[in-house]
């Protein structure tokens, strides 16, 4: 009997939550244009948002304390130097409430995109980032196209087609296979 009532509490649970999805104040939804903002270097120098205008950006949101966030970062890292890769920009966003912690993170996931940490909220509040890990699919004008909540295999073939769509690029080439 426990194992029924457990199993349509999860299910139940699960289908609210997916259901309600809160804002975050100040949230720029699917489809607007992201304000202007300045982000904060963790692993090389503070940047506008607006500076990555001109090219589709992959924004991950993320913190050091975030297993599923870990567990995508070498993904993000590998799309990013993919052939993919060099149709947009990659980067990271850090919660993480000390710096210190973002950046140890970093230094021993020797990572090589260029990352920035948030500061009073103000990026977590307009991405929607009330859930890690988060990922922004932003065009070359600034515009969100996708949000995606929870940790993917970003390298991955449909991860991968995701991005292709969103930022309208063209389909893999297939493989040639060897006989």
């Amino acid at each position: 009997m426990r194992t029924v009532f457990a199993t349509v509490a999860l299910a139940l649970g699960l289908t609210l939550g997916a259901a309600v999805h809160a804002q975050t104040p100040g949230e720029v939804p699917v489809g607007s244009v992201l304000r202007e903002a300045t982000l904060r270097g963790l692993n090389g120098p503070d940047q506008k948002l607006s500076s990555f205008r001109g090219k589709p950006l992959i924004i991950n949101v993320w913190a050091s304390w975030c297993p599923p966030c870990i567990a995508e970062m070498g993904s993000l890292e590998r799309l990013a130097w993919s052939e993919l890769g060099q149709h947009f920009t990659v980067i990271g966003i850090s919660t993480d409430d000390y710096p210190q912690n973002a950046k140890a993170f970093l230094t021993k996931s020797h990572a090589t995109l260029n990352h920035y940490i948030d500061r009073q909220l103000e990026l977590e509040n307009m991405l929607g980032a009330n859930r890690l890990p988060l990922t922004l699919l932003v065009d070359a004008k600034g515009r969100v196209l996708a949000k995606v909540v929870g940790a993917r295999e970003w390298d991955g073939p449909q991860a991968m087609a995701l991005i292709r769509s969103n930022f309208r690029l063209p389909a893999a080439a297939p493989s040639l296979l060897k006989r």
